[in-house]
């Protein structure tokens, strides 16, 4: 069964803070354009969604954006929406909009609750800044706090996976979908691997990554440059370095 990162429901069901957040990354849109045409890849999930939503309108107002989707469901909202949807290319794009799913105070992140990891660490190596918009519930003192890591993992593997993550002390259950394996965008499978705070996040990282039919895992360390957080009606921006 084929699945893809279902999107949220549309602005009038968002939260006001889903909302505050995707305002504020469509005005750091709205800046870039001021210089030319924008390339944008557009991630997976709730606050992605909201985002998308919003920057339509700032298209409908003549602002010369294109959309690198990171998954099949953003790609088919946002050209619902009316805003072209392009490929990588040879250039960087000018930044990504995504969420997460767990942010550190170093600004590392756990994604993949919508199972959209692999494109979304793709479109965010191919983009010069990501952006990350998160409420404040995301935000944790040490990544594996929220207790689930996803793994996504060549099916053809999955014995070997789930057997080589235990050693690692993970505890791997494949996600599924109405009773049958839920499939990325890629055509591969989702370990939800639960966890306990990581004392070595990056370790930990190189450890999954080595095992033999692990196609990627949600840390996501050192990638993003900025985190808008949405918190109590106000919006903050927190910055790398």
């Amino acid at each position: 069964m084929t699945g893809s990162a279902a999107p949220a429901p549309p602005p009038p069901a968002a939260s006001d803070d889903l909302a505050r957040l995707a305002e504020h990354a469509v005005g750091l849109v709205r800046r870039a354009a001021r210089s030319g045409p924008v390339r944008v890849g557009l991630g997976s999930g709730r606050a992605a969604t909201a985002f998308v939503h919003a920057l339509a309108g700032l298209v409908r107002d003549g602002a010369r954006v294109s959309g690198i989707p990171t998954s099949a469901a953003t790609a088919a909202l946002a050209r619902g929406l009316g805003i072209v949807v392009t490929e990588l290319g040879p250039e960087p794009l000018d930044l990504t909009v995504d969420g997460a799913d767990e942010v550190d105070p170093s600004l590392d992140l756990i994604k993949g609750y919508g199972g959209a990891l692999v494109r979304e660490r793709i479109v965010a190596a191919a983009s010069r800044r990501q952006v990350i918009l998160v409420t404040a519930e995301k935000l944790v003192p040490r990544l594996g706090t929220r207790g689930r890591l996803p793994v996504e993992i060549v099916p053809f593997a999955r014995a070997l996976c789930e057997r080589r993550l235990r050693e690692l002390g993970a505890r791997p259950e494949l996600r599924a979908t109405v009773g049958q394996p839920f499939a990325t965008d890629n055509g591969n499978w989702i370990l939800d691997c639960g966890i306990g705070p990581l004392e070595d996040a990056a370790d930990f990282a190189r450890a999954v990554r080595a095992i033999p039919g692990v196609v990627d895992t949600g840390l996501f360390l050192g990638t993003a440059d900025t985190v808008v957080v949405a918190d109590g009606g106000a919006v903050r921006e927190r910055r790398r370095g």
